[in-house]
């Protein structure tokens, strides 16, 4: 695949891409790119909905532009103190951010996380976090202040009495027993609907339905992030474990009693199957 900066030409087609109602996948095999270079692209400049070429492209340029002001020369950046290479980890973060802001979060939220999960201490200062992203004290604080509702990212004092924002494997647990709690009251009160449109009625079943389905993805969730974290995570020694303990392994296994064939006559396939830890 061609490497390199997108040219013109090629935005041009991603939006025409986009117009014709194409998959990123699509619209990044007929340019010969990853997909990630398109789905970074699109979501940079606008979304997949307010994507224009013209306006993308400039505003590329103008982001050059800068980076060339603050490099002497215009030369390439150079390497991190820790020996990684700059423009490596700065097209690593931009591709996170994407991801994150594919999950539904805003952009300047997204760049704050990906900052914080890239950083080895997995914590930066609000000054920090400014020099960092380039944005002003308040940006960076609506930015907190949404993600510590959301449970992404804690704060702590460190030794100095400075408040530092953080992310762990503790964080990335509470927040998604905190995602599998607003599933499970999402089943809550579609139960409640049951009675109140009365049992036995179209819409009461479709909502008992929902409540069932539900009620078992969320217990799914908590199960399995309470397992995660007892398997692959020792608290107070250290990092999460690269691989699994031994005795353990992961397998494909059903969630029900009986895996009930499809209208098709044929049952799930083992592939699609979720992964389990479990002992031979």
């Amino acid at each position: 695949m061609p490497g390199g900066r997108l040219t013109q030409q090629e935005r041009r087609q991603i939006a025409v891409g986009l117009a014709d109602g194409l998959a990123y996948a699509e619209i990044a095999r007929g340019l010969e790119r990853p997909t990630s270079t398109v789905t970074r692209e699109v979501m940079r400049n606008g979304g997949p909905t307010a994507y224009r070429a013209d306006l993308a492209h400039r505003a590329t340029e103008r982001r050059a532009h800068r980076r060339r002001k603050t490099t002497p020369g215009g030369q390439p950046a150079a390497p991190l103190a820790d020996g990684r290479d700059a423009e490596a980890v700065r097209e690593y973060e931009e591709t996170f951010t994407t991801v994150f802001m594919q999950s539904g979060l805003p952009k300047m939220t997204a760049r704050l996380l990906a900052a914080l999960y890239t950083t080895d201490s997995g914590s930066l200062t609000a000054a920090e976090l400014t020099a960092r992203l380039q944005v002003s004290p308040a940006s960076v604080s609506k930015a907190v202040a949404f993600l510590e509702s959301q449970t992404l990212i804690r704060r702590e004092r460190d030794d100095r009495r400075r408040e530092r924002y953080v992310v762990d494997d503790d964080v990335l647990y509470q927040s998604t027993i905190a995602g599998a709690r607003s599933t499970a009251q999402l089943g809550e009160v579609a139960r409640q609907g049951v009675d109140v449109l009365g049992p036995g009625s179209p819409a009461a079943e479709r909502l008992e339905n929902i409540a069932r389905f539900v009620d078992f993805v969320s217990e799914s969730i908590f199960r399995a992030a309470d397992q995660a974290r007892e398997v692959l995570h020792t608290r107070g020694h250290g990092p999460a474990l690269r691989r699994l303990p031994p005795g353990y392994r992961l397998t494909r296994r059903s969630p029900f009693p009986q895996a009930a064939p499809s209208r098709s006559g044929s049952s799930r396939s083992g592939s699609s199957l979720p992964l389990t830890l479990s002992r031979p």
